[in-house]
């Protein structure tokens, strides 16, 4: 398996650090508001790794972090005047009951920086010791980032490049020694939460706490999350790491691209901000996850609407293709006629093709494309009057089914019965178009009672009716069904 190394910024044979098990950190969320379809893809993206990873036959630790004390808890809490746990757990309950719906595993090990401080200020005592932190007399505690020889090699940047962002954006004061320096251990102000320290009373900085809650796992196979982590945070991280224990954080660096909406980056001060709840108020949560798959995981993935769409169109393909094998299947009357040699090497190669996509840095959106040429595979036999029923063709059903099982387990996706999906895909564009349910039945049963009465003019202008309105009639021997257009 070949996976792309932000540290090298190439793609590297993986091979864990331990025989068979790998030990991989991703970096959660900061428990202060639901989550909106940038964590989604983070979700989604590490979720399909672990789900290859094991599929390949490794032995998985997987640890994703809660950051439940922050600025943004408090000032939250503050606003609210809800007590700063109770904002944290709640957040922390909101983003299982998302990632419950798309289908994203648990992670093995959910550690909360709370719980994490006793480490965390060992950490810092360790730093200290090393000449790499210094306490202030505020009751502050900085990470000497001059200290730190590699500093700035995760991020490829230079420390002449840092300073001047940094000396913009940071007034010197006599207790901080250098601009690039960042915090550790940070005071608590009058009126929030903090732990006694050797410092005094205070709180953990945000790097630290991944540093403490990834330490009983190094070195880590992968560290993971998204690129805007990169820097600060993850080179932050990295730093403070190496320099308290001696030893590599990380062997890979997994990072996935932003979430845009209209090619900006989405984020709250842009008003362009949408939660995964947003979202499927209107969708299916197997849709979002779907649409989110169909982009390379590095890339830049361009959110709207009509994108969503087309994901739901996407699967209503693959969906209808699985009902009509399974339907195929039901018969009893198979026939001996051979399939051509050719045919049977191509689906052969086809097989091949999906796990090579994921082995090739984990790329969904060519994995998807490969389902789909199988889905065309089975439709070409389907569509075949003499290969339709041919005991070679039921083999090659019988495979794509089986195939199925494989997709629903590297990639989380397709779990649903197809009429269950078709049904509630229905329901759900109906909500989304707002016509008027009741009006709906109530001509669908006079079309009906029309058709048994052979009134077949009436039968067609109802049907016409429903159509202008959006609704496809479909009628079979089992009677009418309907659709949205």
């Amino acid at each position: 398996m070949l996976l792309y190394n932000t540290a090298t910024r190439k793609k590297e044979e993986f091979i864990p650090l331990r025989e068979n098990t790998v030990h991989m950190y991703v970096c959660g969320i900061t428990a202060y508001d639901l989550c909106h379809i940038g964590h989604a893809r983070s979700a989604v993206v590490f979720d399909v790794l672990v789900r290859h990873l094991r599929h390949l036959g490794y032995t998985v630790h997987f640890i994703r972090n809660f950051t439940d004390i922050d600025d943004k808890i408090i000032n939250r809490a503050n606003n609210e005047n809800r007590d700063w746990q109770e904002v944290g757990e709640t957040y922390i309950q909101a983003f299982h009951t998302d990632m419950d719906l798309l289908n994203v595993l648990r992670a093995d090990y959910e550690p909360r920086a709370t719980d994490f401080i006793p480490q965390i200020q060992d950490i810092c005592k360790t730093l200290i010791a090393k000449n790499h932190a210094y306490p202030t007399k505020a009751g502050d505690v900085y990470f000497r980032v001059r200290s730190h020889p590699a500093y700035g090699s995760l991020a490829q940047r230079s420390l002449d490049e840092m300073m001047a962002g940094a000396s913009e954006r940071v007034k010197l004061t006599e207790a901080k020694e250098d601009p690039l320096d960042f915090a550790l251990w940070k005071a608590s102000k009058q009126g929030e939460p903090g732990w006694e320290s050797p410092w005094g009373l205070g709180r953990p900085g945000w790097h630290i706490e991944c540093s403490a809650m990834s330490s009983e796992w190094l070195p880590l196979d992968i560290h993971g999350g998204g690129q805007d982590l990169i820097f600060p945070h993850h080179e932050n991280e990295k730093a403070q790491s190496e320099a308290a224990f001696d030893k590599i954080l990380a062997r890979f660096w997994v990072h996935n691209g932003f979430v845009q909406i209209n090619s900006e980056k989405m984020s709250k001060s842009l008003g362009n901000f949408k939660t995964i709840r947003d979202i499927l108020e209107n969708y299916l949560p197997e849709t979002l996850r779907f649409f989110l798959l169909s982009k390379h995981y590095r890339s830049p993935v361009d959110f709207s609407f009509e994108a969503l769409d087309e994901a739901e169109k996407s699967e209503r393909r693959i969906y209808q293709a699985i009902l009509d094998v399974k339907d195929v299947l039901k018969t009893q009357k198979w026939k001996n006629t051979p399939i051509p040699a050719e045919l049977l090497n191509e689906w052969q190669v086809l097989q091949d093709k999906f796990n090579q996509s994921l082995d090739d840095d984990l790329n969904t959106a060519q994995a998807l494309g490969e389902i789909f040429s199988q889905v065309r595979f089975v439709n070409k036999l389907l569509e075949d009057k003499a290969l339709k029923k041919s005991t070679a063709s039921q083999a090659i059903y019988t495979q794509f089914l089986e195939r199925l099982e494989l997709w629903q387990k590297e990639l989380g996706i397709l779990h649903l019965e197809p009429k269950n999906f078709f049904e509630t895909l229905r329901t759900i564009k109906l909500k989304r178009s707002q016509l008027d349910i009741a009006q709906i039945t109530e001509l669908l049963n006079k079309r009906a009672q029309a058709r048994s009465a052979k009134d077949y003019a009436t039968s067609d202008a109802i049907r016409a009716q429903l159509e202008d309105m959006g609704v496809i009639v479909k009628d079979s021997p089992l009677g009418q069904d309907w659709d949205l257009a």
